[in-house]
C-alpha cells in the first residue's frame, strides 16, 4: 500500500499503543488527554478486540482521551469491523472528550486495504457529536458477513476533517458525503481507487463536493488515486468550490497530460498555497508548463514523483493504492 504509514502523530498528539491486559507496561501509562491511544489485537496470543477494549476502558480515563486510532481488530483471520463499531458506539458516552478518531490504522505488512472489511460508518458519526477529525481506511467491497464501507447522510455540527483512504470508495458513500449537513467541515480526503476493488464513483457524483455551495468552509480538498484522475481534473478545472480553496490534491492517480491541460486552461490556481499532483503520467513539457504557471513563488507544487508510462505499450495506468 503506497502512501500508507503508521502515523507518529494523530490530531497533534503522539500515538501510544497500549499494551494488552496480559503485558506489563514497561513504564507507567501517559496521561489520558496526551496521547493518541492505539488499540490492536491481532497477533497477541488469544487477544481477542473485545477483552482488549474493556482493558482500555477499565484502565484509562476515557473522559480525558481525546484522540483514538484502532489498528489491526482481527485476531487470526480477517474479519468484519463491524463488531469494532458496536464497541465504540455502544460507550460513547464514556468519551466526552474524544475529539478525533481513526478507523483501520493498518499498512500492507499487517492486511492489504483491499481485504479490509469495513462496514457502515454512520452510528460512529453520530454517536460521537463533539469529534472534529475522522479518518476511515478500508475497502469499499462487500465483507464476509455482508457488510461493506458505507455511510450515509448525516448532520455533523463539529466534524472538521473526513478522510476515508480506499482502493476503491463506493458512489454511494461519494454521494452521501454530498448530501450530509457538514457545517465545520475544513478538509475533505476521498482515495477514489479503482472499480476492480469497488471503486465506482463518476464525476457526476462529485458535483455536490465541487459546486462550492455543499460545504461553506471547505479548505482543502483532496480527489486522490483515482483510475479516472484525468476526467477529475477536468471537472475541478471548472468547479466553483476552488476560489474557496487553499490546498487541492489530485494526486495518487493516473494523471496524465489530459488532465495537467485541463488544470491550465481552466480556472487560476494561483491563489492556492499547494497544489500536490504526486505520482502522476505527465510528460516533461506538461510538469515543465504548471511549474511555470504555478511556482515555486506562488505555489507550492508537489509533482515531482512520476510513472514513467509508454502510451504506445499495452499496459494501464496504475493508481498508488489498488490492492
Amino acid at each position: 500500500m503506497t502512501d500508507i504509514e503508521h502515523p507518529e502523530t494523530f490530531h497533534g498528539l503522539p500515538v501510544h499503543t497500549l499494551p494488552g491486559p496480559d503485558r506489563t507496561p514497561g513504564s507507567p501509562l501517559p496521561e489520558a488527554g496526551s496521547v493518541a491511544w492505539r488499540l490492536e489485537s491481532a497477533w497477541q496470543g488469544d487477544l481477542t478486540f473485545g477483552p482488549l477494549w474493556q482493558h482500555f476502558v477499565d484502565t484509562v480515563d476515557t473522559t480525558r482521551v481525546r484522540a483514538l486510532v484502532i489498528g489491526p481488530w482481527w485476531q487470526e483471520e480477517y474479519e468484519s469491523f463491524a463488531p469494532v463499531v458496536d464497541l465504540l458506539v455502544g460507550r460513547a458516552d464514556r468519551f466526552p472528550a474524544l475529539r478525533a478518531l481513526f478507523l483501520a490504522d493498518v499498512v500492507s505488512e499487517e492486511c492489504e486495504v483491499s481485504w479490509l472489511e469495513m462496514c457502515d460508518v454512520t452510528p460512529v458519526v453520530e454517536a460521537f457529536g463533539q469529534l472534529e477529525e475522522l479518518t476511515v481506511r478500508g475497502c469499499g467491497e462487500q465483507a464476509s458477513d455482508g457488510s461493506s464501507l458505507g455511510l450515509r447522510p448525516v448532520r455533523h455540527k463539529s466534524l472538521k476533517s473526513l478522510r476515508f483512504e480506499s482502493g476503491g470508495l463506493p458512489s454511494g458513500l461519494v454521494r452521501a458525503i454530498g448530501a450530509s449537513e457538514l457545517p465545520a467541515l475544513e478538509r475533505l480526503d476521498l482515495w477514489l481507487g479503482v472499480t476492480e476493488y469497488g471503486g465506482d464513483t463518476g464525476v457526476e457524483d462529485l458535483a455536490p463536493l465541487l459546486s462550492g455551495a455543499t460545504f461553506p468552509a471547505l479548505r482543502h480538498l483532496g480527489l486522490r488515486n483515482s483510475e479516472i484522475q484525468d476526467e477529475i481534473a477536468a471537472a475541478v478545472a471548472s468547479a466553483p468550490v476552488v476560489a474557496q480553496l487553499e490546498t487541492l490534491s489530485l494526486s495518487m492517480g493516473t494523471l496524465g497530460d489530459e488532465g495537467a491541460e485541463a488544470l491550465l486552461s481552466g480556472q487560476p490556481l494561483t491563489h492556492l498555497t499547494s497544489l500536490d499532483l504526486h505520482h502522476h503520467y505527465m510528460s516533461d513539457p506538461l510538469v515543465d508548463r504548471l511549474r511555470d504557471l504555478l511556482g515555486p513563488d506562488r505555489v507550492n507544487v508537489e509533482i515531482d514523483e512520476v510513472e514513467y508510462w509508454d502510451p504506445e505499450e499495452d499496459i494501464d495506468r496504475y493508481v498508488a493504492v489498488g490492492e
